[in-house]
């Protein structure tokens, strides 16, 4: 989902995922373990890869979100709001405080 969320806002490539997530507060996220994430969304139709050539180093294979991820996005973002309101209603015992 967070993956999803990163690049929703414009097409990235792998490392510049991992920094942002990082920078984000997401430190357990590593540069390895994204790329078999995101294959396994681009199979599944989630995302879209493609290649850009990078200047003095080898092209780039930047991933922009397609229609079903777009959606997924959507439906996850939803449940994880409402997992979330869940837990604290159990961590607070159903008190405001």
């Amino acid at each position: 989902m967070c993956l999803l969320a990163v690049i929703s806002e414009e097409p990235t490539y792998g490392y510049e995922m991992a920094r942002k997530l990082q920078d984000r507060g997401l430190n357990l996220v590593s540069e390895g373990s994204i790329y078999p994430l995101l294959s396994r969304l681009q199979k599944q139709g989630l995302v879209d890869g493609y290649l850009v050539e990078s200047p003095g180093g080898p092209a780039r294979k930047y991933y922009r979100l397609a229609t079903l991820g777009r959606q997924a996005l959507e439906s996850w973002t939803a449940d994880w709001r409402a997992l979330t309101v869940g837990v604290d209603g159990v961590l607070t015992g159903g008190t405001d405080g």
